[in-house]
């Protein structure tokens, strides 16, 4: 079962990467190559023994595994691919592959309890009972499954994140999450089961709407609200248009989204203007493949302690994401990642697509003093970086996360959406970026759109072909900020060619 020490996450360094190495040799030798296909043709085809890992660094010779070994082209494929990657005991395999000390173990539980006690046993440990799938935001939606054991670490992690928060059993919190078999609702909801924390679940915009919301808000008078940084800014902020006071809600905790400085000092600045004091903005970072979300600890809104992980149940790894050679504390990369501790769908050594700026760190965090490693919170989708060629002869790199940024932390700027579109709709014409915005206070727009350009240039080398200005309305169903899993900020509308 998984194993909850409260001091875990406080043991020295030194003797929490033991703990994680051992927990690796472990889980290769009894767990991934006997029972995943994927992992054990993988083994085979680079003539890798599972004894043959050992430590972090023996990670190295494993090659790497990415979206794109999961994705599928079809229905049957998709079914076959899920299944690669769930772990499969049975007779056959456990005889061929297990170490010798594992099946003495299990004979002597099959001598003393009997094979219905052991097969239960196995099932509870092995057979899937639950999914979550990604959004399918960026392509295809894919599965992935959680056994009884599985669910057992989702409630571990929870209740690591609320430790980490600083939430005290018997506190109130609201989830506005969108109901949906995705990792943000789930852990979020996980985190309240496991913590003895009253947490109602919204479901959403699409469920209760803004409006059911805010009532449920007051009504509930939670300490935390937990949801999209776009949809709680949005229920934020038309409850302090609606003239409503929340001065009990003072910590909110987003996901799903990076959440950049200057958004979180605008929604501290609409809590303080509704009566809160001591706002703590918290983002988390989690992602389907690992069945796990991380949380920064309080600091003050300009101040990130990174994302604290779970050493005993998971390798991170940062490497350059052109060569895969694996990079130094601190420095920028890919993040990689390999469970450790985990049954069901196991993924190891996946590339997730996210770059991190700062990479891990390993000394304790100086703000609540845990000793795991902690990952910036600096970090970009790698689909997010996009060549856009704003003319036939020349093309310009560029990371749209770099305008996010720069839209996120203008004051004056109250939602936005970024599209990028051809020239005429001609696929051989040259590409082109429109702006539209609603405002939160008046400008002169000539002025504003200038001086906005100017900043865009400064940090992307590119600026808007077109800023269009529009109404909040507008923009809300531009950006689904209720419908959609997550707020439709940049749109690409380049035709195929």
């Amino acid at each position: 079962m998984p194993d909850d020490k409260k001091d875990i996450l406080f043991r020295p360094w030194k003797k929490l990467k033991s703990l994680q190495e051992r927990n690796l040799r472990l889980f290769v030798t009894k767990h991934l190559y006997p029972f995943s296909p994927y992992y054990r043709r993988l083994f085979d085809k680079n003539k890798i023994k599972p004894g043959d890992i050992k430590s972090v660094e023996d990670l190295k010779r494993i090659p790497f595994t990415s979206k794109k070994d999961l994705v599928a082209v079809s229905d049957e494929e998709a079914a076959r691919k899920n299944l690669d990657f769930i772990l499969q005991p049975n007779k056959e395999l456990i005889k061929k592959y297990l170490p010798k000390s594992e099946l003495l173990k299990i004979l002597c539980v099959k001598i003393l309890k009997g094979d219905k006690y052991l097969t239960a046993c196995l099932g509870k440990e092995y057979r899937p009972v639950f999914l979550t799938a990604t959004s399918g935001t960026t392509g295809q939606p894919i599965s992935f499954l959680y056994t009884k054991y599985d669910l057992d670490n989702l409630m571990l992690y929870g209740k690591r994140i609320m430790e980490i928060f600083k939430v005290e059993s018997g506190e109130r919190a609201v989830n506005v999450f969108p109901y949906a078999p995705h990792l943000a609702f789930w852990q979020t909801a996980f985190a309240g089961f496991s913590s003895n924390l009253f947490i109602l679940s919204t479901g959403g915009g699409k469920t209760l709407g803004t409006d059911g919301n805010i009532r449920s808000i007051l009504k509930v008078k939670p300490k935390f609200l937990i949801g999209v940084p776009d949809y709680v800014y949005h229920i934020l902020k038309t409850a302090r248009d609606q003239g409503h006071k929340m001065p009990f809600l003072n910590s909110i905790a987003l996901g799903a989204s990076r959440v950049p400085k200057g958004f979180k000092r605008k929604i501290a600045d609409i809590l303080t203007s509704m009566g809160a004091r001591g706002v703590s903005v918290l983002g988390t970072y989690g992602f389907t493949e690992a069945r796990a979300a991380w949380a920064e600890c309080p600091t003050g809104i300009d101040v990130s302690s990174g994302y604290h992980t779970y050493p005993d149940k998971e390798i991170f790894e940062v490497i350059d994401p052109g060569t895969g050679e694996v990079k130094r504390e601190g420095e920028d990369g890919e993040i990689v990642y390999s469970a450790i501790d985990c049954r069901g769908s196991s993924v190891f050594r996946y590339r997730t697509g996210d770059l991190v700026r700062g990479g891990i760190t390993y000394s304790p965090c100086p703000h609540c003093a845990r000793t795991v490693p902690r990952i910036s919170s600096d970090i970009v989708r790698a689909s997010n970086v996009k060549n856009l060629k704003l003319s036939k002869i020349k093309g310009t790199l560029v990371n749209l996360n770099n305008l996010e940024h720069l839209l996120d932390d203008t004051e004056e700027i109250d939602q936005w959406q970024i599209e990028i579109v051809k020239r005429n709709n001609d696929p051989y014409e040259v590409d082109q970026l429109i702006l539209h915005i609603s405002l939160s206070k008046d400008v002169n727009k000539e002025k504003f759109t200038a001086k906005l350009n100017q900043k865009a240039v400064s940090i992307s080398e590119i600026s808007f072909n077109k800023v269009s200005f529009v109404s909040k309305s507008d923009i809300r169903s531009k950006i689904e900020i209720e419908s959609a899993v997550k707020a439709k900020k940049i749109i690409d509308k380049r035709p195929k060619v």
